[in-house]
Formats: C-alpha cells, structure tokens, sequence
C-alpha cells in the first residue's frame, strides 16, 4: 500500500493533527474544507459564500493530488443547520455535472471555527 500526504498553498493548513489529504492506492481522501477567507482564519458569512469556498478550497487540494472534481466518487456534507440544505444544494450544483457523486449529508451539532458548512471529498487519482 502507497500512502502520500497531499498538501496545497492554495487552500487553508489544516487546523490540527491532520493533513489536507491522503493519496492511496488511485484515491484521494480529503479532510473536511471550510469557508475560510483566503489569508485569514475569518469565515465567510453566508453558507453560500462558505460552500464557494469550500469547493475552490477542495479544487486546490485536489489538483495538488494531481485530480480534480470530475474525480469525485463520494461526498460528506455536514451542516450547522440542516435548513442550509437548499441552499447549500444550489451552490454543489454548480460543481458538479453529470455523473454526480454518492453523497451524505447531515446536521450537526457544531463545526470548528463556528462554520455553517464542511465538505470532503473520495476522489479517484488520475
């Protein structure tokens, strides 16, 4: 079994004992993505500006595992308030097309840093 640690300037450090995420066997597993601001550790204040984020932040660290969105087999969604789920359904649209992902979504009681919005992705490396 090969297991790389991917990594990306481009989307935030991970807030912990993490890594962004793992490359093995063909797959990338992400950790959980945040709407952070780039540069700061502010989120944004919608959930629909956070989910944006969330996926360029996904795209940074996609790329750097040499995939991208296309790629993505599986996705967990976890919201602050499942009455986001609209919301945040309309902004997912806008990634993916076609072939769409499996998915989980569920609420939660509370996401780090206080967010509305946390996603990772299953990704097949290219």
């Amino acid at each position: 079994m090969e297991k790389k640690v991917v990594f990306s300037e481009k989307a935030p450090a991970a807030l912990g004992p993490y890594s962004q995420a793992m490359q093995v066997n063909g797959m990338v597993y992400t950790s959980g993505q945040l709407g952070f601001v780039p540069g700061t550790a502010d989120l944004f204040p919608t959930v629909e500006e956070q989910t944006h984020q969330v996926f360029k932040n996904l795209q940074a660290v996609l790329e750097a595992a040499g995939t991208n969105l296309d790629k993505v087999v599986k996705t967990m969604v976890f919201l602050s308030d499942i009455n986001d789920f609209a919301a945040v359904n309309e902004v997912y649209a806008q990634y993916f097309t076609g072939d769409f992902p499996a998915r989980s979504c569920v609420e939660v009681s509370r996401l780090p840093k206080d967010a509305l919005v946390e996603i990772e992705v299953i990704a097949i490396a290219e």
